[in-house]
């Protein structure tokens, strides 16, 4: 079984980041590490090779500094990895993003691909689902597990109030959430065999696409406006004269908590 994981390298989302002029997030001088959904993708596609043997490519768009995502994967247990880096892409939208990675995915046989169910950065959570139409094939989202039976997949969808059982028949694509396992550390063993692990790195011209297609001036989608997220609202305090157990009861149904 030959698994392709989508992994992304992006600004920690435990410190401030900030927006460049063109309002999108500046990259340039911030601590970048891999996207947190990612490492939750690579460990589903671990557990399912241990299962049922095959191989696992880490698929990455990003600059040069992105090799140090990918050896991390790498050290965690995947098998090799493909790394798109061109400057060309920069301020490229999610349409030609979806492209180019289409096009990389082209080079190869696989049977699955896996993908965190949003970026950390972005968090527009619809790159499975362009990939899914460029390559003509199924898109399961925001899987809390999955598990391969033959040639089909089962994956049961997050829900706010429960799952959804879905399936669909391989070759497909798959995204997840960080309830579906606990992501491994990578090992002295892995971070050793992570040296020797091949990297291919090519350029979207090696992927057939022309430059003019890529970066901000190709971009079909703009970012208009940006504002800071509102600050967080005082909570209820209720005196408990009898009612307070039903107060809570409400606001959690309310809140879809039960």
């Amino acid at each position: 079984m030959n698994i392709v994981v989508l992994v992304k390298q992006v600004p920690d989302s435990g410190l401030a980041r900030q927006l460049d002029a063109q309002l999108r997030v500046d990259r340039n001088g911030a601590n970048n590490v891999m996207g947190e959904l990612d490492e939750y993708a690579v460990e589903a596609a671990l557990q399912l090779k241990e299962a049922h043997g095959g191989e696992v490519t880490i698929l990455t768009l990003g600059p040069d500094q992105a090799t140090e995502t990918i050896r991390k994967t790498l050290a965690m247990g995947a098998d090799k990895a493909l790394h798109i880096s061109d400057e060309s892409v920069a301020g490229s939208d999610a349409l030609a993003t979806s492209k180019i990675l289409a096009a990389a995915l082209g080079r190869f046989e696989w049977d699955l691909v896996i993908a965190g169910a949003e970026s950390t950065d972005s968090g527009m959570g619809i790159m499975p689902h362009l990939l899914a139409a460029r390559t003509g094939v199924a898109a399961a989202t925001g899987a809390r597990k999955i598990d391969v039976d033959g040639t089909a997949v089962n994956v049961e969808h997050q829900r706010d109030n429960g799952y959804d059982v879905l399936t669909t028949q391989l070759p497909a694509i798959v995204s997840v959430w960080d309830t579906i396992n606990t992501p491994r550390y990578p090992s002295l063993k892995g971070i050793m065999a992570a040296k020797r692990k091949p990297i291919e790195t090519l350029t979207v011209g090696d992927l057939g696409i022309d430059a003019a297609e890529v970066g901000a001036a190709a971009a079909a989608t703009e970012v208009l406006e940006a504002a800071d997220r509102p600050p967080r609202s005082a909570g209820q305090i209720v005196t408990d004269e009898g009612e307070g157990g039903r107060a809570l009861a409400e606001f959690l149904a309310a809140e879809k908590f039960v």
